[in-house]
């Protein structure tokens, strides 16, 4: 019994280690400084494509598990889950502040069942009602707390909304294509695997630093490179690549491991409420009633959702890294 109530709490801890370090995708527009959302990302995603190289060079005797095809894959799938979703939050929250983006990212394990009893129906949609009802009020909410909010300028609360559903969009089509590929991939391959996406994230950068250069976005040449002027931009895309990469997967797969699959799905909703925390933090302000009660019934839906879906199927809802 005690080493039951021990694995509990250890499990615990570790998925609220995990969402902590997902939620730390939502600072971004909010730790820049001198600099822009621009020179943070490419900074962030060329250390994650560092990092994420060093894992392909350490796991290179297991590259030969893996097609030509399953390599290219793998660093689109790094394009479109890392890089494009990341630029989506960021620009969500830029645009329609704290609470807006994490609202509807909190939809994306309910949106992940939904899509996977779409396509494999095992599961009455009735039984869905109650908690689609609670996820569409708090988004309601949500967004008329957002309208109500400074904004950027005209249009941005569209605009703010517009992103958000973007990066809800990009991340189910990575989950989708990863969890497809992943039926077909090695189990030993799966560190390579995540390697190969880091590092596409950050080829993909490199893609997209000439157009970022063209426009005039970066304020690192004008600003200066050197650690004492950069520091905190250098300190800040390191912290951010290593936590949302690393650590949140690690902390979710060992937390995964000692929690039951009802209680560890549920616990993804927590990425949603600590980036609105993050966010109200970083503002200085503590949430209004409508987004307080949009974020608290979107929350109440995921639960009821993920625990009705969980039971039903007898299967977990799980975060890909």
């Amino acid at each position: 019994m005690m080493r039951v109530r021990s694995n509990l709490i250890v499990g615990l801890a570790l998925a609220v280690v995990a969402t902590l370090s997902w939620a730390l995708n939502f600072i971004a527009p909010y730790v820049t400084g001198a600099y822009t959302i621009y020179d943070l990302m490419i900074v962030r995603f060329l250390i994650a494509g560092a990092l994420g190289l060093g894992v392909v060079l350490l796991y290179r005797a297991r590259l030969r598990l893996l097609r030509l095809d399953q390599v290219l894959l793998a660093a689109g799938l790094g394009v479109i889950g890392y890089l494009g979703y990341s630029a989506c939050i960021a620009a969500g929250i830029i645009f329609g502040g704290p609470v807006l983006t994490p609202a509807f990212i909190g939809m994306v394990p309910v949106l992940l069942a939904l899509l996977g009893n779409a396509t494999t129906k095992t599961l009455q949609w009735s039984k869905l009602a109650i908690p689609l009802v609670f996820l569409t009020v708090g988004l309601l909410l949500s967004n008329l707390g957002a309208v109500h909010q400074p904004v950027a300028g005209q249009g941005s609360w569209l605009m703010g909304l517009l992103f958000s559903i973007g990066a809800v969009i990009l991340w189910l089509a990575f989950s989708w294509l990863n969890q497809r590929a992943l039926l077909k991939l090695s189990p030993n391959a799966s560190g390579v695997w995540t390697g190969l996406m880091m590092a596409g994230a950050g080829i993909g950068t490199v893609c997209l630093l000439p157009a970022i250069q063209a426009f005039d976005l970066l304020e690192l040449p004008r600003v200066g490179f050197s650690f004492s002027v950069a520091g905190h931009l250098y300190l800040w895309s390191f912290v951010i690549a290593l936590m949302s990469s690393f650590v949140g997967a690690w902390a979710w797969n060992a937390a995964s491991r000692r929690l039951p699959m009802v209680l560890s799905g549920q616990l993804i909703a927590l990425e949603s409420l600590f980036a609105t925390l993050l966010g109200l933090w970083f503002h200085g302000r503590l949430p209004t009633l409508l987004e307080m009660s949009g974020l608290a019934a979107v929350l109440v839906g995921v639960i009821m959702a993920v625990r009705i879906i969980l039971v039903s199927r007898g299967s977990t809802v799980a975060r890909v890294p």
